[in-house]
């Protein structure tokens, strides 16, 4: 315990970021040690200024740990430092490795066969059924999935690895303690009983902008490699590729709709040399090199009246509105909305805002 006291000083320190953190406890051979030593010593230490060397002297570290502690102690959170088994070992390879996480849920051996997938936070239709369809095919093969627990592309994710039994790991950009955006709270309960919830940022740490890149490496670095799915040219999901690219990952992406904004960064990535993928084989096949995956399955397809299967064969994975709908099925409009009220109650079909309707 005393030994985890100084780990988690040494990351609350002002000034000390993962790199300076590493670099000293090479140094010093641990944090305790990094405490103890001179600041003519520390000085020494390359990336070490006076600001930090004075911080070092004089940050009051114990009743600022022993709170921390106690607080995670009460959420059920546990910490995980570099040096513990548990901490999963392809993060710890990364050029900068945060030497503590706080941890919800449980980290596996199996997590090491890890892929992430991200992307648009507000996608379309087609990219929601996307993303939850490629996770869904890795969990069923034993890959876990990483992503951020954000809305859109990561939330889909994690209910694709969730829906095939699979284990599933969010990395969050703020305290551990909070849930962000608010409307995951359910999501992130199931994704920390089906696997794990983590974060390098202690307790309290609000969801600003700036957390999520550093959250990013992090995601990355967890993982074999990283699927985007959706993503504009700004979008926070290419800085994760980025870093993919830098720890020695493989990027895949989905390819969108040419006239679409929110395709234009992973139509860019395919054109800078991701692999272009469509479906969880085009991954597993990467990744498991020496095993050729068998055919995934096809779901089967829903037992349908005459009437029903003109409805269901209107639709598609994108959204279309229930006008088309009728003019495709030359149904009337009375009979093709009962039809759709009944496949959407089966779980056959899904509604979105504005009366519109697609597969699942």
């Amino acid at each position: 315990m005393q030994d985890l006291f100084h780990w988690m000083a040494l990351s609350m320190a002002p000034g000390v970021g993962s790199v300076l953190f590493k670099r000293l406890t090479q140094t010093f051979g641990s944090p305790e040690a990094v405490f103890q030593a001179s600041p003519r010593k520390l000085a020494q230490v390359e990336g070490i200024g006076p600001k930090v060397v004075e911080s070092l002297r004089r940050f009051h570290w114990r009743s600022r740990v022993e709170k921390e502690l106690r607080f995670s102690e009460k959420i059920g959170a546990r910490l995980v430092t570099w040096e513990d088994e548990e901490y999963p070992s392809p993060l710890k390879q990364i050029y900068d490795p945060p030497p503590l996480l706080y941890v919800l849920g449980s980290l596996s051996q199996r997590d090491q066969s890890a892929v992430a997938v991200v992307g648009s936070r507000y996608p379309t239709t087609y990219g929601r059924a996307a993303a939850e369809r490629i996770a869904m095919g890795l969990s069923s093969r034993g890959v876990t999935i990483v992503s951020g627990l954000a809305r859109g592309v990561d939330s889909c994710a994690h209910r694709g690895a969730l829906s095939a039994g699979g284990r599933t790991i969010g990395v969050l950009g703020c305290g551990i303690d909070i849930i962000y955006p608010p409307e995951n709270r359910e999501l992130f309960e199931q994704v920390a009983a089906q696997g794990a919830v983590l974060s390098e940022f202690p307790l309290g740490t609000p969801p600003d902008s700036d957390h999520f890149p550093i959250r990013n490496r992090v995601i990355s670095g967890l993982s074999l490699g990283v699927a985007v799915v959706e993503a504009t040219l700004r979008s926070g999901s290419l800085i994760t590729a980025r870093f993919a690219l830098e720890q020695g990952r493989d990027v895949y992406a989905v390819p969108g709709n040419v006239d679409s904004a929110r395709s234009e960064g992973t139509n860019r990535l395919i054109k800078e040399g991701a692999k272009l993928v469509s479906r969880a084989e085009d991954i597993l096949e990467e990744i498991l090199p020496q095993q050729k995956p068998a055919p995934l399955e096809t779901p089967p397809q829903p037992k349908l009246s005459e009437e029903e299967l003109k409805v269901f064969s209107a639709l598609g994975r994108e959204a279309i509105h229930i006008d088309e709908v009728i003019a495709k099925s030359t149904l009337s409009s009375a009979k093709v909305s009962a039809i759709l009220l009944g496949m959407e109650l089966a779980g056959h079909i899904k509604q979105s805002p504005g009366m519109r309707f697609a597969r699942i």
